[in-house]
């Protein structure tokens, strides 16, 4: 692959990261960075005007990195992975950083916010230029399932798997299943007999 061209896109996120966030000072920053070729702020990037944005930059500056500082990748990872991939890019080369559970909603100084968001999306930036494309494939799967112990929760594990139609291979050390249980005279609270 070529010298790394990266976009980065900072997004306020209305007022969740915009308000104890500098982001306007975090974009100088980042268009700093080396392989940087183009660094925006957005209010909502997860939008479709902001994922267009995204887009029409790989197209017009011929990224080949793409770097997004929002929320929770939980979140929205995937949308940016896909919209990445629909304008041609790997989606593998494709990172994120959350500056806004891990910024925003838990530092309190703004200058503070405003430098360690700084620092997750040099992080970002950093370990993007290193990332690889990657294709998806299927592997062969045996449908079986192996528990290991025969105590009372590998017992239920494998009534339950066994239950949902798979088989299973319950594996114990010992002579006999019941692990620590099958020790006790009575359980409680029926004072029943544990074998």
């Amino acid at each position: 692959m070529s010298e790394p061209r990266i976009g980065v896109y900072v997004c306020e996120c209305g007022i969740n990261i915009g308000a104890q966030v500098d982001v306007p000072e975090v974009v100088r920053f980042v268009r700093r960075l080396p392989n940087v070729t183009v660094a925006r702020e957005n209010k909502y990037t997860c939008s479709e005007t902001g994922q267009s944005l995204i887009k029409e930059d790989i197209e017009a500056f011929d990224l080949n990195r793409v770097v997004v500082a929002s929320c929770s990748p939980r979140m929205h990872e995937t949308t940016f992975q896909m919209a990445v991939a629909d304008a041609g890019l790997n989606p593998y080369y494709f990172a994120m950083a959350n500056i806004r559970e891990h910024v925003s909603w838990v530092v309190p100084d703004k200058a503070q916010a405003t430098a360690k968001a700084k620092r997750l999306i040099s992080s970002a930036v950093h370990r993007v230029k290193y990332q690889s494309a990657l294709e998806p494939r299927q592997e062969p799967v045996t449908q079986a399932a192996m528990i290991i112990g025969g105590g009372i929760a590998g017992i239920q594990a494998a009534l339950t798997i066994a239950e949902a139609g798979y088989p299973v291979y319950l594996v114990e050390r010992e002579p006999s299943i019941g692990g620590h249980m099958a020790d006790l005279d009575k359980t409680f609270p029926t004072l029943d007999c544990s074998v």
